[in-house]
């Protein structure tokens, strides 16, 4: 799946942009447009650190509180 900040995310962000872009939509509210219908389609959202280090400190974890 997709993230943010990844190639295939930023590539569907500048074709979203576009589209808004051409439907009349200001430059800056335009690249908003785009980043907010990608983050609300659940296929594109980060699904969060996937290693035991990226999930920070064990005693600062949400599992442990």
């Amino acid at each position: 799946m997709p993230e943010p900040g990844s190639k295939k995310y930023d590539t569907q962000r500048a074709r979203k942009r576009k589209e808004a872009e051409r439907s009349g939509i200001s430059d800056q509210d335009a690249n908003a447009a785009a980043d907010e219908e990608l983050q609300s389609d659940p296929k594109w959202r980060s699904r969060g650190p996937r290693t035991e280090r990226g999930k920070g400190p064990k005693g600062e974890r949400p599992e442990n509180a």
